[in-house]
């Protein structure tokens, strides 16, 4: 379990590193371009989780965007619904030929020690990982489905961790929608303060 936090924390330094807090303009821009779709920005908000799963897309920001446009209430439904889809097709992308392709490239006794974590404290480092910055939920999700976690338990951990990071964050827009930089800014910034934390909780749930 070590290890793999160790490998969770040096990946999420690392995004974290080649981040920018965002300048005024860039807020604005996020939130113009959400809006520029009217009625279907809920859905480009969702489709830009999704993104996440293969590009390098501050979700956090994004449903604070949602936030902003829509309030907390909707910003947060949609958030979570954003949130929990791209963790299950995460999941479900590695429960198909893609698993086969990941045990020809790391070999098949990765799998089996990620099997074995997940069987220890998968469920904890889901619920904890979902406010993570930049790809680090994505690959906890991605270990999920290599390791063949069940469904149930998955989809559980997914959407306790899932819901309280939508609704905070859709929250945060919501609260400074006369502000779009701050609640922009601090959707980039606390997700890489809580990393220690979630780190140290992970570390204090492991056997």
């Amino acid at each position: 379990m070590k290890s793999s936090l160790i490998l969770i924390g040096a990946l999420a330094i690392l995004l974290g590193s080649c981040a920018r807090i965002p300048t005024a303009q860039d807020a604005n821009d996020a939130v113009l371009m959400l809006r520029d779709y009217d009625s279907w920005a809920w859905a480009v908000g969702i489709a830009l989780i999704w993104a996440d799963l293969v590009l390098p897309v501050p979700q956090t920001a994004v449903i604070a965007a949602l936030g902003i446009i829509y309030g907390t209430v909707v910003g947060g439904l949609l958030g979570s619904v954003g949130l929990i889809s791209s963790g299950i097709l995460g999941y479900a992308l590695m429960r198909t030929a893609a698993r086969r392709f990941v045990d020809r490239l790391v070999g098949r006794q990765f799998r089996h020690k990620t099997e074995s974590l997940f069987d220890r404290a998968g469920a904890w480092a889901i619920v904890l990982t979902r406010s993570l910055p930049y790809s680090v939920p994505e690959a906890v999700v991605f270990l999920a489905g290599l390791a063949g976690m069940p469904m149930g338990k998955f989809t559980l951990a997914l959407t306790v961790g899932s819901v309280p990071t939508a609704f905070a964050f859709a929250a945060i827009g919501a609260g400074w929608a006369d502000q779009p930089i701050m609640a922009l800014t601090v959707s980039y910034v606390l997700p890489i303060l809580l990393l220690p934390i979630v780190l140290y909780l992970m570390r204090r749930r492991a056997p």
